[in-house]
């Protein structure tokens, strides 16, 4: 069975942002839909959509990271996997969820020059609470604008990938934790 395949995108953007597009034109099964309202609102769009679907690969682009981080830590079963850019789990609306551990793979991509979501206390959080996690620092801004098109997408969003530890990767070093 094939995984199902869904990216959320950020608070203040749309399916027809910059990586929804990227997304639609390279994986055209994948779940690309518009988020509007409040968190609850939102979560609630987004569980209507998910139900009765699972070895779900959830990427969430910050605010969207939030809300796929959140269905995780809800449905942790039905998840197979997290690709979080610049999420942000640094919001109360992540505060509920902060004594959950989840043992899925993660993998995080944050911009060192991120000046909406705060890279280290997100690090700090995520090292914390997922216990298969991979976290990348990239030369880039919270948008990930020059680095987002080059990451391994075709590999990324493979059922799979499980890793054991925690990993931090900036730039081309890869230290384990």
């Amino acid at each position: 069975m094939k995984p199902t395949r869904v990216f959320i995108h950020g608070l203040e953007s749309s399916s027809q942002g910059t990586k929804g597009v990227f997304f639609r034109e390279r994986y055209p099964e994948m779940i690309i839909e518009d988020f509007l309202g409040s968190f609850s609102e939102r979560m609630e769009k987004l569980e209507g959509l998910l139900t009765g679907k699972d070895q779900l690969i959830l990427v969430g682009s910050s605010y969207g990271g939030l809300m796929a981080a959140v269905y995780a830590c809800l449905h942790e079963d039905r998840v197979g996997k997290l690709i979080l850019l610049a999420p942000a789990l640094h919001l109360e609306e992540y505060h509920p969820y902060l004594e959950k551990t989840l043992f899925l793979p993660v993998t995080i991509f944050h911009g060192r020059q991120d000046e909406v979501v705060p890279m280290e206390e997100v690090r700090a959080i995520a090292e914390a609470h997922y216990m298969n996690l991979t976290f990348h620092v990239q030369e880039d801004d919270h948008s990930l604008h020059a680095t987002f098109g080059s990451l391994e997408w075709d590999l990324l969003l493979k059922k799979g990938n499980k890793g054991n530890g925690t990993k931090i990767q900036i730039g081309e070093d890869l230290q384990w934790v």
